[in-house]
């Protein structure tokens, strides 16, 4: 929970944590993750199964080692789902932040491309009525010899 919490909020956490997953995700440990995902859900559907098949005892009354079973079956369920859980959204939360900050990478480099691309285009303005300033000036001398 903590894990997720430090992904959550911007602090100076945040890229350590970015960083320590993006390791882990590398060479052996997706496998690693993966197989134990997979066991965890092996183990989390035998509980659950498990407990089912003592609520579907068939004998009436419910005897207290059954109420105990069943107790420690709903507690290790609900932990084994909680931490898949858990596990899930901490991988899905650092994959929709690589990605937003992949996406306001590509997002500056295009303002910045827009800009330049602008200033470009302004200097080309500039440049042609700079010229055309110069084509039109022989004829202002003119103008400007006659008018004495």
């Amino acid at each position: 929970m903590a894990l997720i919490l430090s992904l959550m909020f911007r602090t100076p956490l945040r890229k350590l944590v970015i960083l320590g997953i993006d390791k882990l995700k590398q060479g052996k440990g997706p496998l690693i993750a993966k197989t134990v995902a997979v066991t965890m859900l092996v183990v989390f559907s035998s509980i659950v199964y498990g407990a089912m098949e003592i609520g579907s005892r068939e004998g009436g009354a419910v005897n207290s080692t059954d109420e105990v079973l069943m107790a420690n079956l709903m507690l290790e369920s609900s932990l084994m789902g909680f931490s898949l859980f858990l596990a899930m959204m901490t991988d899905r939360l650092h994959y929709y932040i690589k990605e937003l900050y992949s996406t306001r990478k590509e997002l500056e480099n295009a303002i910045q491309l827009i800009n330049k691309d602008r200033e470009e285009d302004r200097k080309i303005s500039e440049a042609m009525e700079e010229t055309k300033e110069t084509k039109d000036y022989p004829l202002k001398l003119k103008t400007k010899d006659r008018s004495y």
